[in-house]
């Protein structure tokens, strides 16, 4: 049996990793095998492209060879990872996918990469395939950045690049991503992320159980 595909989406800060690892282990408690991946980085590959769109000075890249390097990774990713282990049964968890493309290259900086530039990529990079639920983690951006800065002061490579664009940037983006949910509503599921980490898995658990009919398995 196919494996699902569920990413996790948000602005930064938004506490998108701790959540998926923590879904990953309800999985496996579950005898649910799956992967916790991630774009971008989620491959060797990928991690080299990780290291050039999240690190360094943030007006290195335009948008346009932000959005192509994104979709390069993905590819790689879906081709290299995700779909080989959902072809086995696994379950994948990605900490984001392709709304954060277009939530940052599109809503974050205003339109200046088209709607239709970026479908086209998702046409030749991804195709048809689309995840089977994406759970968008919502928080007023100053709280989400201020995480974040504190997360970058203790780690050796500052990942901040996009944290640097400011307020302005991330509260389009957040614009972006419910945007995003009101397009996609049987695919997108917002969840109120200003919460404790307990009561964020609680609500993450109630929608992977009530969405897959997980209540009874395991």
């Amino acid at each position: 049996m196919r494996g699902k595909f569920i990413t996790f989406e948000g602005g930064e800060g938004t506490g998108k990793s701790t959540q998926l690892k923590l879904l990953s282990d309800y999985l496996s408690a579950k005898s649910i095998r799956n992967i916790a991946t991630k774009e971008p980085g989620g491959t060797d590959i990928g991690l080299d492209l990780r290291r050039i769109l999240v690190t360094g000075d943030k007006d290195k890249l335009d948008p346009v060879a932000e959005a192509l390097l994104y979709f390069a990774d993905r590819r790689v990713h879906l081709t290299g990872k995700v779909w080989p282990a959902m072809e086995t049964g696994e379950w994948v968890l990605s900490d984001r996918f392709a709304d954060s493309t277009t939530a940052y290259q599109y809503f974050g900086y205003d339109k200046r990469v088209s709607r239709k530039v970026l479908d086209d990529l998702y046409a030749l990079a991804v195709g048809d395939f689309v995840p089977d639920l994406t759970i968008i983690f919502d928080l007023d951006p100053e709280i989400g950045l201020k995480r974040s800065f504190a997360k970058a002061d203790n780690m050796s490579v500052k990942e901040t690049r996009f944290e640097s664009r400011g307020l302005e940037f991330h509260q389009r983006m957040r614009h972006g991503f419910l945007e995003i949910a009101k397009e996609n509503p049987e695919r997108c599921v917002v969840l109120d992320a200003n919460k404790t980490i307990e009561d964020l898995h609680h609500d993450v658990v109630s929608v992977i159980e009530e969405r897959f009919n997980l209540q009874n398995a395991g």
